[in-house]
């Protein structure tokens, strides 16, 4: 088994969140991080209702401006003043969006992020006969 598999089951269960709550837009695109004016949001970034990240609260979105329903890929962070990591799902996120995020979530020394993008294959694994 690979260290790391694109599974295509992840991301089907991630579709299948995002899709079965109702997403609340709470920070604008263009509108100030409410705690950090210098920081602006690229994208329009809210939360799933009824949902439940790694920090007990809802799961974040950022989506882009694309026409799209599937979650196209997460940024996973890690920030030292927190001492949290953090996952947050991409929908309809162009390329330039994506950069434009990966820029806005590590533009300080104490946080930085990655993005996974999705992935189709199947492990044998969870091949069904």
């Amino acid at each position: 088994m690979n260290a790391y598999e694109n599974n295509a089951f992840f991301w089907q269960k991630l579709d299948t969140l995002y899709l079965s709550s109702k997403l609340i837009i709470d920070r604008a695109k263009n509108t100030c991080h409410y705690k950090y004016s210098n920081l602006v949001y690229p994208v329009d970034y809210g939360y799933l209702v009824d949902t439940t990240g790694t920090d007990q609260a809802p799961v974040d979105v950022f989506k882009g401006s694309e026409k799209s329903n599937l979650v196209q890929g997460i940024v996973v962070s890690a920030d030292i003043l927190k001492k949290d990591c953090d996952v947050k799902l991409l929908v309809g996120c162009s390329e330039e969006e994506e950069h434009e995020i990966l820029v806005f979530l590590n533009q300080t020394e104490f946080q930085k992020s990655i993005l996974l993008h999705r992935g189709d294959e199947v492990p044998e694994w969870a091949s069904n006969d």
